[in-house]
């Protein structure tokens, strides 16, 4: 009876549309003698990227026996327009040595002249 089931994959958005993304037909026969046990077994589904912000909501998957349906908690993403970004701080580390140098160059050019006004 429970050899036969189905894994539903879905996803539901912000206004609370069901979407079917995938669905796998599974028969796992039982060896002799393992009758009657519990067993886990996991299945992976991977998903292509997301195209738009409209993907966000929640992704779920439920097991379907004849009478039976067992749906996990699912798992939330968040779909933004811009992606990963890789974040560079070369420019703002050349701003600031440009900064520092500049700040040091005026400072020192100041206590060049100061000296030189107070000797003369």
């Amino acid at each position: 009876k429970y050899t036969k089931f189905s894994i539903f994959y879905y996803w539901i958005n912000s206004v609370g549309k069901k979407t079917f993304i995938d669905r796998k037909l599974l028969e796992i026969p039982i060896p002799p003698g393992e009758e009657n046990q519990t067993t886990t077994r996991s299945y992976s589904h991977k998903t292509m990227p997301l195209e738009s912000t409209s993907f966000t909501g929640t992704y779920y998957c439920e097991v379907k026996w004849n009478d039976i349906a067992k749906m996990g908690a699912g798992v939330f993403v968040l779909a933004t327009d811009a992606g990963y970004i890789q974040t560079s701080y070369r420019w703002e580390i050349l701003l600031t040595l440009i900064t520092i140098f500049a700040a040091l160059s005026i400072t020192g050019t100041g206590l060049l002249l100061w000296k030189r006004k107070a000797s003369c």
